[in-house]
């Protein structure tokens, strides 16, 4: 016959309930690097010979192998002032005169129109 152990359940116990900490934290915030920043370590990232050494740089300053590309491309591409932080969110479009004057002769044509409508009206109730 075999002879089980039965198992004690530890159950950890509970800390004095003590309030929380009242302390808010900080909201974190997006990092972003000026363009010498990025041409810093594009050029030092372009120095590394031997294998490792780029994860070695690109560990402290907290990047990925994904950011050397993306600015390794607009560096290629000349655009130096692309390195610069760019503002998030959808783009501003550019207002079109022609657009805006359209939307203004259509609102005017439709307050005309009604207007119209309405002089009909009359006319058509003085006849009577």
């Amino acid at each position: 016959m075999t002879s089980r152990k039965s198992s004690l359940i530890v159950v950890p116990q509970q800390p004095s309930s003590r309030p929380p900490d009242p302390e808010v934290v900080p909201k974190a915030s997006r990092r972003t690097f000026s363009a010498a920043e990025k041409l810093r370590i594009l050029n030092e990232a372009d120095a590394c010979t031997q294998p490792g050494q780029i994860g070695a740089l690109l560990r402290p300053e907290g990047l990925y192998s994904s950011h050397l590309v993306k600015w390794r491309r607009l560096r290629a591409a000349g655009l130096l002032q692309a390195l610069a932080p760019q503002p998030r969110g959808p783009k501003p479009v550019p207002s079109d005169p022609v657009a805006e004057e359209l939307a203004r002769l259509r609102n005017q044509n439709a307050r005309l129109q009604a207007r119209l409508t309405q002089a009909e009206l009359v006319i058509d109730v003085q006849k009577k």
